[in-house]
């Protein structure tokens, strides 16, 4: 019997997609999916455009989550209910360590959950982490390409402007003191999804990692240090579907 389209991707499980890359941004779905053999779209429902392409045999799925952790969750969660069980987040962020300029891929390995979303699913305590076997399939892809590459936690916020006009807002006083916590922490970067991709994934038991195109540095800018601003996403893409190959090929052995 099919499966009923899901009322929010908008589609049931007759793409046979067990790897999904997951964008933030619609747009960039498309130029995704032209990186892997046989590029088609496959369907489109509010923020979630699909693609779909092949690689090593495999369907590969290339959806967009939309911005936040609200959308991110609804998609996991139905994807994983139509077959998915890989999940590769491929985003954008802004630097917040000074070594981290734009231009190169921060890969996250756990992410400060700053979402509301996950609260709903498990204890603040509860650590959101991105499996090591696809964060090492990341690493590899990224260093075979000769990325400047780093790896390490990154802040995953519900506010972009929460973060970059604190000034403004009446909790300001939280927003700065933790954004300088995060910092001397070692916090690598900032951006809006990974926290609940690594929580939802993580309940559901599915693998899941991230990577992410630095746009520019904020704190470099603030301290007068050259900051290049960097709008090529392509970096994080092409490393995202070399890791899908590898952990394809990882599969095939098991």
């Amino acid at each position: 019997m099919a499966m009923k389209p899901l009322y929010h991707i908008g589609f049931g499980d007759e793409h046979g997609a067990k790897y999904v890359i997951m964008p933030g941004d619609p747009g960039r779905v498309e130029k995704i999916a032209k990186y892997l053999d046989n590029p088609r779209f496959f369907h489109q429902n509010r923020e979630y455009t699909t693609w779909l392409g092949e690689l090593e045999g495999e369907t590969i799925m290339v959806m967009s989550s939309g911005m936040g952790g609200a959308s991110t969750a609804i998609g996991v969660e139905e994807l994983y209910m139509t077959g998915v069980r890989t999940f590769i987040r491929v985003g954008t962020c802004g630097g917040m360590a000074d070594e981290v300029m734009g231009g190169d891929v921060v890969i996250a390995t756990g992410a400060i959950r700053l979402d509301g979303t996950t609260k709903e699913y498990v204890p603040i305590e509860y650590p959101a982490v991105a499996d090591l076997g696809v964060t090492n399939a990341l690493v590899q892809a990224s260093k075979d390409l000769g990325y400047n590459w780093h790896a390490g936690v990154v802040q995953c916020k519900d506010s972009f402007y929460g973060q970059h006009s604190p000034d403004r807002m009446p909790i300001s006083y939280e927003l700065n003191n933790k954004w300088q916590a995060w910092i001397k922490a070692g916090c690598l970067a900032s951006e809006m999804e990974s926290a609940t991709l690594y929580i939802v994934c993580g309940i559901l038991r599915a693998r899941a990692g991230c990577i992410l195109n630095v746009v520019w540095n904020q704190e470099r800018a603030a301290k007068g240090l050259s900051n290049p601003e960097v709008h090529d996403t392509s970096p994080g893409i092409k490393a995202a579907v070399d890791a899908i190959r590898l952990l394809i090929q990882e599969d095939k052995k098991a």
